[in-house]
């Protein structure tokens, strides 16, 4: 028996087989343009990412030496992920920052403007004896601040050191996100004091990563959570700013050093060039690279004394307006928009990024802004030629320079008369030309003093437990900002027992100060009789 019989030859079977062979010729048809549509679609997506505004990625170290990476010449730390930039971007090598020290080059950073303009020109010293004025002020806008309003997600992640105020922390000036702390300095290791990490205005516990691990975590998360619209990731690290402390992962990687402050340094160098390597990873994974502009630069020189930290082969460092302690590594990449592989040998100033980047943005620099800095896509794109800056000047207090061309005049701190160089055969400043030359002294001075009368006085001076102000009873260790003693301890004591423990002051140094007694613990009469006592003028008995 024929179990299959040929189907009946009716209409349906005709009308099934041009179905079919219809079916067919459409499916080939189509098979032939899927290519061709497929080009279109990565075409189109291309020109949207091509229309798409620029994510912005700031990436700031912090006390990293002129010679330390891989790019700068360094030879016992391997940082690749960093040098990276390098290659696929522009390195400077005559990148300046307009200030020695930490919150006044962040101030300028942000803002475009020389700091001293707005009054903001010496560190606060620690937060608990800041001056009461101390903050960028609310009419410097930040770099955030102006991207905002071009429909930019911000973020920062890291060191602020801008304000402890309200009004004056990340959450306030601009930034969506914020993860990071207030201060100028925190320790690294989990187990140290964690209550001034913040997570927008918000005390944040429970860290337990490696700072430098948990800020590269958080840069991450950031990217990824805003990768579907323009991004301002503004990502100051605290390292390889003191305490040294690197976990035994990195120290195991830096063995073979045998100086112990050398092999912590490395360590913790490494820490954050890995840091920095996560975050170029998301943006090639995340298929951002091509359209984003990343900055990375230190704040100031390395303090070689303290850290190791080289500045080689420049003179000075952390502190000092010799070279050492203002030319700083500096990086830019931008691909298909930038030249891979540039040595730029002009001067730049960290005060160009604000301008580059609302250059970048299209937002526009306008005549009211007063910024101090200049647009570099010009002359990193050969449409320019000559250099970016004329003139650089520095100020901060009684340390003085400027560079006028290759010609730098320069007084440091106790030092009677100027100093004259001629950077471009003297890198290192060991040949003082002032006495040879006192027309060139003259006229580099007359320009100084110039710039000088355009600038505010300081709005506050550094203080410490040392130098804060006399007979201010009421204002106590940890604050600075005139809040009410009792008030202070009783945020301080987290667990409500009426004293305070080593952990809750946080601070070694500051909880000595108080323990009066030398029992372990502060009560609230010590930390009233410490204050009297560490305010009374140097010399006075202290018993």
């Amino acid at each position: 028996m024929n179990r299959h019989p040929m189907p009946v030859n009716d209409g349906s079977r005709a009308l099934a087989r041009r179905e079919f062979l219809d079916r067919m010729g459409k499916g080939i048809v189509a098979a032939a343009f899927a290519p061709a549509a497929a080009m279109f679609s990565v075409r189109s997506s291309v020109q949207s990412s091509a229309l798409r505004k620029p994510n912005i990625v700031l990436i700031l170290a912090d006390d990293l030496g002129y010679a330390e990476l891989g790019c700068q010449g360094g030879k016992d730390i391997a940082t690749p992920n960093i040098d990276s930039i390098a290659r696929a971007g522009v390195r400077f090598t005559q990148g300046y920052v307009t200030c020695p020290i930490c919150a006044p080059t962040r101030a300028a950073l942000l803002t475009g403007r020389y700091q001293q303009r707005f009054g903001f020109e010496t560190n606060p010293g620690p937060e608990e004896y800041a001056d009461e004025k101390f903050g960028l002020p609310l009419d410097q806008p930040t770099l955030a601040e102006r991207l905002k309003p071009a429909d930019y997600v911000t973020g920062m992640v890291g060191k602020w050191h801008l304000g402890y105020k309200p009004e004056l922390t990340p959450p306030e000036r601009g930034f969506d996100e914020f993860f990071g702390f207030l201060s100028g300095a925190h320790n690294y290791l989990p187990g140290g004091r964690r209550s001034e990490l913040r997570r927008g205005l918000e005390p944040t516990t429970g860290e337990r990563e490696y700072l430098t691990d948990a800020f590269a975590r958080e840069a991450v998360a950031f990217i990824q959570n805003n990768k579907d619209r323009p991004f301002f990731l503004y990502l100051p690290f605290n390292a390889v700013h003191a305490p040294l402390e690197a976990s035994e992962e990195y120290l195991k990687r830096v063995e073979s050093i045998k100086d112990a402050t050398r092999r912590t340094y490395a360590a913790m160098t490494l820490a954050l060039d890995d840091a920095v390597g996560r975050v170029l990873e998301t943006l090639r994974k995340e298929g951002l690279q091509e359209n984003t502009l990343i900055f990375f630069l230190s704040d100031n020189g390395g303090p070689t004394s303290q850290t190791t930290s080289s500045n080689a082969p420049l003179r000075g460092y952390k502190g000092q307006v010799w070279e050492g302690g203002i030319r700083v590594p500096f990086l830019v990449q931008w691909k298909g928009q930038l030249p891979e592989g540039m040595v730029f040998q002009e001067p730049v100033s960290s005060l160009d990024i604000v301008p580059t980047v609302l250059a970048a943005t299209g937002i526009g620099v306008k005549p009211e802004d007063n910024l101090d800095g200049a647009n570099l896509l010009p002359s990193l794109k050969s449409e320019k030629a000559g250099r970016p800056h004329d003139v650089l000047y520095w100020r901060s207090q009684n340390k003085k320079a400027i560079r006028l061309g290759d010609w730098k005049l320069v007084k440091e701190q106790r030092q009677s008369g100027w100093e004259l160089y001629n950077l471009a055969d003297d890198i290192g400043e060991s040949k003082n030309l002032a006495e040879k030359m006192p027309e060139k002294v003259k006229e580099l001075e007359k320009a100084w003093q110039e710039w000088n009368a355009q600038l505010q006085a300081p709005k506050w001076i550094r203080q410490d437990a040392r130098t804060a102000g006399r007979g201010a009873a009421t204002r106590s260790p940890g604050t600075g900002r005139g809040v009410d003693v009792e008030q202070r301890f009783r945020q301080m004591d987290r667990n409500g027992d009426g004293k305070l423990n080593r952990d809750e002051v946080g601070r070694p140094a500051l909880f000595r100060r108080l323990d009066l007694n030398g029992d372990g613990v502060v009560t609230m009469d010590e930390a009233k009789k410490a204050l009297i006592i560490n305010r009374r003028p140097a010399g006075e008995n202290r018993k």
